[in-house]
C-alpha cells in the first residue's frame, strides 16, 4: 500500500494505517486486522439499529444541553445515512470479534464521526469525536444489546409476523376447501379413526396462529431495552434522563413500544431475553417441520405412497428418472428448520456466556437471531405460495383408504364392547375385508344401526356413535 492509499489514524494504543477512502478509524482498523476469521458481517437490520441508537442519542444529548446543535445535526445526518444503508460498505468487522461487540460499536462511532466532519466541511464547531460526541452517554455494553433487541423487534414485527399470517391464511383457505373430505386419521403412522382433511389443515393453521402469539410475546419482552446502563448497568457517565428520552425517540422512529429496562444489570449482564425470543423461533421451526413432513407424506407416491393430496409440480425431480416430481418446498423448509435449530444451540450457548455484568457472546447471538428471523420469514411465504396454495385433494384415493381402515371398528366399541369390536378388526384384517362387512356377517348390529354407527363423517365430531348403549346396559 503506497502512502497515497492510506492515512494515519490514532487511538489510545497508538497509530494505525487506515485506507484513505475509509470512513472508519484506528479502532475499527485494529479489529479488521485482529479478526480475519470469516466472511460473516452484521446484517442490514443490525446496522440500521445502530444508526437509530446514535441518532436518538445525539438528539437526546442535545435536548439535555450536552451537545451543541451543529454537532447534533451533523451526527443525525450521518446516522440517517447509516440507517438508510448508504454507508454499509464501511461496516467491515467480522462477527467473530470481541464478545461485547465493542469493535462494531466503535466502527459505528468512527464512521458517523468521520462522515459528520465531512458534512460540517470544517466550519461548524470543529472535530467530532467518535467517543466524546457520537458515543456520548453510551457504552458498547448497552448499545450492542440494545441494537440486537431493536433489530429483532423490527424484523419480527415487519417481516416474520406478516409472513406467518400469510401462511396461516393459505392453510385456512385449504381447511375450508377440504372440510367435506373425510379420510383416515393416523397415529404412530398407523391407521386411526377418521378425520376430515380440512381438520388436518385447520390444525396446521392453529400451529401458525400460536406461533404468531409466541412471536408477539417475544417482541414484548425484547422491547425492554438496556440503553442508558452504560458500562455495567449503573448508568455512569450518562444523564439520568437520557435513557427514558432516547428510548422514547426510538419508539417514535420505529413504532415499536420500547421501554427502559426495569433492571439494567439484568438487561446487560444477561441475554436471557434473546434466548427466550429464539425459543419462539425454535418452536416455529419445529411446527414448520411437522407441517412440511405431513404434506410430503400425504403427497407421497403417486402410485406407491399415500397420494391423498397432490403437491404442485414446480420443477423436475430427477436428472435420470423422467417425470419424477419431488416435494422440494418441504425439503427446503425442513432445511431452514434445521438451520434455525442449530442457531438455537448457538443462542443457548451464547446466553451462557454471561459473566457478572456482561454477556461476551453478543455478536454471534445477534447474527444467529436475525438470521433465524429472516429464514423463517422467507420460508413461510415460499411454503404458502409455492406449495400450500396449489395443493389438491385426491378424493377417490382418500375414499379408498378410508373404506379399508380397520379403525372404523372403534365406533362400534361403545355399543358392542371393546372385545367384540377388536375381534371384528382382527378378522377383517385377516380376511382382507372391511370392518363393516365383518360386522354384518357376525350380526353384531342390525344393518340400519350399523350404517349409522359406521358413518365416518360423524366420527370426525365429538359424540358417541349410535348413542353408546353398552352391552348389558338395558
Amino acid at each position: 500500500m503506497s502512502n497515497n492509499e492510506y492515512r494515519i489514524e490514532k487511538d489510545s494504543l497508538g497509530e494505525m494505517r487506515v485506507p484513505a477512502d475509509a470512513l472508519w478509524g484506528a479502532q475499527t482498523q485494529r479489529a479488521v486486522e485482529n479478526f480475519p476469521i470469516s466472511n460473516l458481517r452484521f446484517p442490514r437490520e443490525f446496522i440500521a439499529a445502530l444508526g437509530m441508537i446514535k441518532r436518538a442519542a445525539a438528539e437526546t444529548n442535545a435536548d439535555l444541553g450536552l451537545l451543541d446543535a451543529a454537532t447534533r445535526d451533523a451526527i443525525v445526518d450521518s446516522a440517517n445515512e447509516v440507517i438508510a444503508g448508504d454507508l454499509d460498505s464501511h461496516f467491515v468487522i467480522d462477527i467473530f470479534q470481541t464478545g461485547s461487540g465493542t469493535s462494531t460499536n466503535m466502527n459505528a462511532n468512527e464512521v458517523i464521526a468521520h462522515r459528520a466532519v465531512q458534512k460540517q466541511k470544517g466550519d461548524a464547531g470543529g472535530k467530532i469525536h467518535p467517543n466524546d460526541h457520537v458515543n456520548a452517554g453510551q457504552s458498547s455494553n448497552d448499545v450492542i444489546p440494545t441494537a440486537m433487541q431493536i433489530a429483532a423487534c423490527i424484523a419480527m414485527r415487519n417481516d416474520l409476523v406478516p409472513s406467518l399470517e400469510h401462511l396461516r391464511a393459505s392453510l385456512l383457505r385449504k381447511a375450508a376447501e377440504f372440510d367435506h373430505i373425510v379420510k383416515s386419521g393416523r397415529t404412530h403412522l398407523m391407521d386411526a379413526t377418521p378425520v376430515r382433511l380440512g381438520q388436518e389443515f385447520a390444525g396446521y393453521a392453529a400451529q401458525i396462529d400460536l406461533s404468531i402469539e409466541r412471536v408477539v410475546d417475544a417482541v414484548r419482552d425484547l422491547a425492554e431495552l438496556p440503553l442508558g446502563g452504560t458500562a455495567v448497568g449503573t448508568g455512569i457517565n450518562t444523564h439520568a434522563d437520557f435513557p427514558q428520552q432516547a428510548i422514547a425517540k426510538l419508539t417514535t422512529a420505529t413504532g415499536v413500544e420500547f421501554r427502559e429496562a426495569r433492571n439494567h444489570i439484568e438487561r446487560q449482564g444477561t441475554r436471557d431475553t434473546v434466548v427466550y425470543a429464539h425459543g419462539a423461533l425454535n418452536t416455529i421451526a419445529v411446527s414448520m417441520t411437522r407441517i412440511a413432513n405431513d404434506l410430503r407424506w400425504l403427497g407421497s407416491g403417486p402410485r406407491a405412497g399415500l397420494a391423498e393430496i397432490t403437491l404442485p409440480a414446480i420443477q423436475p425431480g430427477s436428472s435420470i428418472m423422467p417425470g419424477k416430481v419431488n416435494p422440494v418446498i418441504s425439503e427446503a423448509v425442513t432445511m431452514v428448520a434445521a438451520k434455525v435449530m442449530g442457531n438455537h444451540t448457538t443462542i443457548t450457548v451464547g446466553g451462557m456466556g454471561s459473566y457478572f455484568e456482561l454477556n461476551v457472546m453478543m455478536p454471534v447471538m445477534a447474527h444467529a437471531l436475525l438470521e433465524s428471523i429472516s429464514l423463517l420469514s422467507a420460508s413461510c411465504r415460499v411454503m404458502a405460495d409455492k406449495c400450500v396454495d396449489g395443493i389438491t385433494a385426491n378424493e377417490d384415493r382418500i375414499r379408498e383408504l378410508l373404506e379399508g381402515n380397520l379403525s372404523l371398528a372403534t365406533a362400534l366399541a361403545p355399543t358392542i364392547g371393546y372385545d367384540e369390536a377388536a375381534a371384528i378388526a382382527k378378522q377383517a384384517f385377516k380376511e382382507g375385508k372391511t370392518a363393516r362387512a365383518v360386522a354384518m356377517s357376525r350380526g353384531s348390529l342390525p344393518e340400519a344401526e350399523l350404517d349409522d354407527v359406521l358413518d365416518a363423517r360423524k366420527m370426525t365430531e365429538p359424540g358417541i356413535p349410535g348413542g353408546g348403549l353398552m352391552p348389558g346396559g338395558g
